[in-house]
């Protein structure tokens, strides 16, 4: 085979990977989404592994010791990963991994919200800062460039739209009234919150309306349900394991004890949305009017 030849083979898998692309139910090109995912990928490993090289500076009291330094390795296995992974797979034209996509950088924006707001002001707390300030720009620019009623047109009916719409107006619901009573339980009682504690309800109050909203659209089947449903329950699941890898990991690279019943509790309450994300993701994968999955 001649160089001819091969121009002609590499053109052709060129075209091909357009054509791919070009299948993607999305308005507009998504480079710039793509340059800003690259540098929150970046950020975020910088960040995690200045907290695991330089703990003793980074996080100067045994409380952000123990509730950030497991939280590292978890967006070193799992954030980074997922981020990554879903960028890959809408490269290659997969529906799957353009529906993840926007589960994955919620996901980042959540762990960051609870880093900027328990963090003191040091030099990584830049890093913190530009990160949920990507975050948050690449999330609007991402759900804006997916066409809705394209993806509502693949996935009616294919998916299971009622149970993943109960399981997050639930969750979300829970999560918000469970922040509420705490807050206004600390208040009457003039009881301290923990900074950590604070940070995480603080990003839970942020967090759990978008569940809610987003259940009662795909539970009314609406366009933007379809858009976001995948992807909130990615992230949620991976919330979830990321909270047990924590939870293992905290005897073994801080003081806390471990808690075996916080583990059971914790995976019997993902399993409320493990369930649902597998059925959704076998929606996706094997439904034959919707593009590569």
């Amino acid at each position: 085979m001649g160089i001819e030849g091969l121009d002609n083979m590499e053109l052709k898998r060129m075209n091909t990977n357009q054509e791919q692309n070009t299948s993607l139910p999305i308005r507009h090109n998504l480079t710039l989404i793509y340059i800003l995912s690259f540098i929150i990928a970046i950020l975020m490993t910088a960040a995690s592994i200045a907290g695991l090289l330089y703990k003793a500076n980074v996080y100067p009291t045994d409380e952000l010791l123990q509730s950030f330094l497991p939280n590292d390795v978890v967006n070193l296995l799992i954030g980074l990963p997922i981020l990554l992974a879903s960028m890959w797979l809408t490269r290659r034209g997969k529906l799957i991994g353009l529906l993840f996509w926007p589960g994955a950088l919620f996901f980042v924006l959540y762990n960051y919200i609870v880093y900027l707001i328990a963090m003191p002001l040091n030099a990584v707390f830049l890093l913190y800062l530009g990160l949920v300030m990507l975050s948050v720009y690449s999330l609007i620019g991402l759900v804006a460039a997916i066409d809705g009623k394209i993806v509502q047109g693949h996935l009616a009916s294919a998916v299971p739209e009622r149970l993943a719409g109960v399981v997050l107006a639930g969750l979300g619901l829970l999560i918000f009234l469970l922040v509420i009573g705490t807050i206004v339980k600390a208040l009457i009682l003039q009881t301290p919150i923990a900074e950590t504690e604070l940070a995480l309800h603080t990003a839970d109050f942020l967090i759990a309306p978008a569940w809610i909203i987003c259940g009662i659209l795909l539970w009314r089947r609406k366009a933007f349900g379809y858009v976001a449903g995948l992807g909130l329950l990615f992230q949620a699941s991976m919330l979830f394991i990321g909270l047990i890898i924590v939870l293992l990991l905290q005897p073994f690279i801080t003081s806390a004890p471990f808690s075996l019943v916080d583990v059971v509790v914790i995976f019997v309450m993902g399993l409320i949305c493990f369930i649902p994300f597998a059925l959704f993701i076998r929606g996706v994968m094997s439904n034959r009017n919707s593009p590569p999955a």
